[in-house]
């Protein structure tokens, strides 16, 4: 019964994890205006992710195989977004994910209810080492470039399963922080089209053992309303190697990849 908890308990990362998967690096505001001006960019976007790998909660041990379709079956709510502060040079941001999952199953004629609760927070900053021109303009009639940014930050994550058998309630609960270093590439094909990669590389032991997250994205320039607003689509894969203790001292182990499409769109105010 643990193993078949830890299941659903797995389903719930299927849909998050910190990182900068809606960063501007989608959306760069030096191509809008050529000040120094300080701007805001909001990304809400979507991780469809599958998960691949071994865990273990209370000391059992588990294959992790959990496809995004299992997710839907299972999700109560779910918010992701960025909001990023840039004048077009330097810039920080946060990123936030929370999701929670419920499910009720019946075992030995007892009704039991499983909760699982992730919530992720980044924050970073980056900085732009180098920018090239290449040619013609944008629709939002600046130059055409080509930019690299690193990036330097941390990424909290916690997560928490409820289990609820009527007569008898326990939770189990785990959380840790990664610093991280990444960069990220930015190019624009033409007018409207443009493409955004990432990567980062975090844990380094003081967290996970070892967190590395990639990430690459075709984007759309258009408008909503008055604003400037770049429609993305793309792929996301995060791998995390945590070994550590629950807070009730309990061995919990996430060796886990995740990976899939992620759709969004970034909107400068």
């Amino acid at each position: 019964m643990a193993l078949r908890w830890f299941g659903r308990f797995a389903i719930l990362l299927t849909v998050v994890v910190g990182g900068p998967s809606a960063h501007a690096g989608d959306f760069d505001p030096a191509r809008l205006d050529s000040d120094s001006e300080w701007r805001v960019i909001v990304s809400p976007y979507v991780w469809a992710a599958s998960l691949k790998g071994d865990a273990t909660l209370a000391g059992r041990t588990t294959d992790v195989d959990v496809p995004f379709s299992d997710v839907l079956g299972h999700l109560d709510f779910a918010v992701m977004g960025n909001v990023e502060a840039t004048n077009g040079q330097w810039g920080v941001y946060f990123d936030g994910q929370h999701v929670l999952t419920s499910q009720d199953e019946e075992v030995f004629h007892h009704q039991l209810g499983l909760d699982i609760q992730t919530t992720i927070l980044s924050a970073g900053a980056f900085y732009k080492v180098y920018e090239e021109q290449l040619g013609g303009v944008t629709v939002f009639g600046q130059p055409r470039r080509f930019s690299v940014e690193p990036t330097v930050g941390v990424r909290w994550t916690r997560l928490k399963a409820t289990v609820d058998a009527g007569f008898l309630k326990t939770t189990k609960r785990a959380d840790w922080t990664d610093p991280f270093v990444g960069l990220r590439l930015n190019a624009d094909l033409n007018d409207r089209w443009t493409v955004n990669a990432e990567a980062d590389v975090g844990g380094f032991g003081t967290g996970s053992k070892l967190s590395v997250n990639a990430q690459a994205y075709l984007g759309y320039r258009t408008h909503m309303g008055n604003l400037p607003t770049i429609l993305r689509v793309g792929y996301r894969v995060l791998s995390q190697d945590y070994e550590g203790d629950d807070f009730t001292g309990n061995k919990f182990n996430w060796n886990v990849t995740q990976h899939g499409p992620v759709v969004g769109l970034s909107i400068r105010f």
